[in-house]
């Protein structure tokens, strides 16, 4: 058997069984694809050495995955959030940053720690508001502070993507440019799309029209997807950061179509992102747990990150109760995509070796599996409090 034709099978097989053997464990689907990629890599299921097609794959769903979190942003809705929480999630968000960036100098760990610590990614918060209910008031919280982080963090990973790559020098600072002109531009397009769509609604549903037989909602957003990703390779910015804003883009101007978002997370996470995750398990060596210091660095990356968080969220107690900023810190502290893809560029840049890679990527399934279960032991024990 061909390896192209055993990589086929092998990840076939893993993403069919995946959510069978996460329904029985009672966890998040995303951890257990990781685990199972790196399981098959331990038996030289995916073959030896890089698969260049596989790879491919992987980095597509990796920037699917991206896209499909653009579309848990509104720009529209979040511009209505009340104001009181908008000033609480900026301090929030001030906090996590200051405090993370001063725990990685006090410890001399590199800018690249100081650049994953504060990070914040709505993709395992989306997983929770379906176990737990988008009614619960720390999950409505989570998700408004958290896509108000996802984007402080998409920039953060665009600024740290042109630094690693490029160091700080004159070509950093021409590329921070470069997105500053693009984020001015994107928002100048924002206010006269709106304008236009005001004026003439029907423009609107000719492009995506309500009763459409043809899939031209399909076809707008992967045609969206697709040029935001040529405009960010011409410009030398990171092309997650290009995806992410066609997300943004479809779910500001047609929610409209109220099942598009579920059609296209459907495919997404069906099929294109759990290659991306596997491949992320394969990317890691059982092995490797055998390492010293590699586990006892883990657990001090998973602690500083939760503990900057629950630090950090008691600005939120005043409004929301002790219990309920603790669930929010909690389930912001499992940013396991955007810890992966900055860790992933850092390594390829080498900016941190493959120590340090499968460090990071040992502590983003430990903050899973912390998270959550801290998660269920604060409901439970509020849930029998209110009895």
């Amino acid at each position: 058997m061909s390896t192209e034709v055993q990589i086929i099978v092998t990840l076939s097989l893993l993403i069919w069984v995946a959510p069978f053997i996460a329904r029985l464990l009672h966890f998040p689907t995303t951890p257990v694809e990781i685990v199972l990629g790196a399981v098959a890599g331990a038996f030289g299921l995916f073959g030896e050495g890089h698969n260049e097609l596989f790879e491919l794959v992987a980095e597509f769903g990796f920037l699917y995955l991206m896209f499909v979190a653009g579309l848990e942003v509104n720009v529209k809705k979040l511009l209505k959030t009340d104001t009181a929480t908008l000033k609480a999630g900026f301090a929030y968000l001030g906090l996590l940053y200051a405090l993370s960036v001063l725990i990685a100098y006090q410890l001399g760990m590199s800018f690249v720690f100081m650049v994953i610590f504060p990070l914040i990614s709505v993709g395992l918060i989306a997983a929770l508001s379906k176990e737990y209910g988008k009614d619960a008031p720390w999950i409505r919280l989570s998700i408004t502070i958290g896509i108000l982080g996802e984007l402080v963090s998409i920039i953060v990973l665009t600024l740290a993507s042109a630094g690693i790559h490029y160091g700080v020098g004159f070509e950093f600072f021409s590329k921070i440019t470069i997105l500053v002109a693009f984020i001015v531009l994107l928002v100048l397009f924002y206010y006269m799309l709106h304008l236009l769509f005001w004026w003439y609604p029907e423009i609107r549903s000719l492009m995506m029209p309500y009763f459409d037989t043809k899939e031209q909602d399909i076809r707008l957003s992967m045609a969206m997807l697709f040029i935001m990703l040529a405009i960010m390779i011409y410009l030398g910015l990171e092309v997650a950061f290009g995806a992410f804003i066609a997300g943004v883009f479809i779910a500001t101007f047609f929610a409209h179509k109220h099942d598009l978002e579920t059609k296209l997370s459907s495919f997404g996470f069906g099929f294109l992102i759990p290659i991306f995750f596997i491949h992320v398990g394969s990317s890691f060596p059982l092995e490797a747990l055998q390492k010293e210091g590699l586990v006892m660095l883990a657990a001090i990356i998973t602690a500083i990150m939760i503990f900057v968080r629950l630090v950090s969220a008691l600005v939120f107690v005043r409004g929301y109760g002790f219990a309920n900023a603790m669930l929010m810190a909690f389930s912001q502290a499992m940013p396991l995509t955007l810890l992966i893809a900055v860790a992933t560029i850092a390594y390829h840049a080498n900016s941190i070796d493959r120590f340090n890679y499968e460090a990071f990527v040992l502590a983003s399934l430990l903050e899973v599996l912390i998270s959550m279960a801290a998660i269920k032991l604060i409901t439970t024990a509020t849930a029998s409090e209110s009895r």
